[in-house]
């Protein structure tokens, strides 16, 4: 019995030891990332550096460089946008289909092939996106300066690369519904329909909402495969005509595809502004989790 005791307590520790670690360590990075960034918050400003679009470092004449990350957090939500209006109801759709609809032997088929998606890397997204939906997108929209590369193309990628995330969590939602709130609505004469919206959906939102939202910091965070089809442009993204709509069709930079493209080759103040760019995306990534936190505490269904 003390034996017993003894191990118990000594896993007990090992596991705290382990949350403790990976807490350190996120604590950790964030402080490296601040520490290196604090020389561009000083020099730039704050509000030069988050409201200024235009990011043009001169590492020969660093006086008249200008580092300036609105348009990159522009293109940012734009793409993320893009990748959740796609992503979100195939995702959701796919969820529902796997918890509530599909016979087992599609189950078995299907359930793989989405864990699949989820360990192919990200280079081999881009690089499908640069053979084969760049050529396709220029082709398909016929207008000045579109050349395939752009918000699209990384929103198409993008919404494929966060279906495993918003499928794998909203199914896992879908199936912890109690089989007693299926069997009452079925029981009053609703149909399985009937019973997927009224019951059982509201029953899972608050793992739907976190599957959403998670899969948007999921987004945020990707960087090679954005890097390949975005284009990778530092002017502040423009519609490429009247139509609002020709914005998707622009290209830009993202926050990551900013720090991976810049720095190699930076130093002093550019590269302290590449660290102040990270810091941003961290600061956005830690807004989204505790949003996810907040709306699935909110939104937990009370029965």
């Amino acid at each position: 019995m003390k034996l017993t005791r003894t191990v118990d307590r000594t896993i007990r520790y090992l596991l705290l030891g382990s949350a403790l670690l990976s807490v350190f360590i996120v604590v950790l990075i964030a402080i490296f990332t601040l520490i290196e960034a604090l020389p561009a918050f000083r020099e730039i400003g704050l509000v030069d550096f988050l409201l200024n679009p235009v990011w043009h470092p001169l590492p020969d004449d660093p006086a008249n460089s200008e580092f300036g990350i609105l348009g990159m957090i522009y293109a940012s939500i734009i793409v993320t946008a893009g990748a959740i209006i796609l992503g979100v109801p195939l995702g959701i759709g796919c969820a529902v289909f796997l918890a509530e609809i599909a016979p087992e032997a599609i189950h078995k088929l299907v359930r793989p092939a989405v864990e699949l998606l989820a360990g192919i890397p990200s280079v081999v997204y881009g690089l499908v996106g640069m053979v084969w939906l760049v050529p396709l997108i220029r082709d398909l929209f016929q207008v000045p300066d579109n050349q395939g590369f752009g918000f699209l193309a990384s929103s198409i990628v993008l919404a494929v690369m966060i279906l495993p995330t918003i499928i794998n969590i909203a199914e896992d939602a879908i199936r912890a519904v109690p089989e007693s709130y299926r069997e009452g609505a079925l029981a009053l004469g609703s149909t399985h329909w009937q019973t997927i919206v009224n019951v059982i959906f509201p029953a899972a939102r608050s793992g739907i909402v976190a599957a959403v939202i998670l899969g948007i910091g999921r987004a945020l965070g990707e960087t090679m495969a954005m890097v390949m089809v975005i284009g990778n442009s530092t002017e502040f993204p423009v519609p490429l005509t009247a139509n609002p709509l020709t914005i998707f069709l622009a290209r830009g930079r993202t926050l990551t595809g900013n720090v991976v493209m810049g720095l190699n080759y930076a130093a002093g103040v550019h590269r302290s502004a590449l660290f102040a760019t990270g810091v941003v995306l961290f600061l956005m990534i830690m807004l989204v989790n505790g949003m996810a936190r907040v709306i699935v505490k909110r939104w937990s269904y009370k029965g």
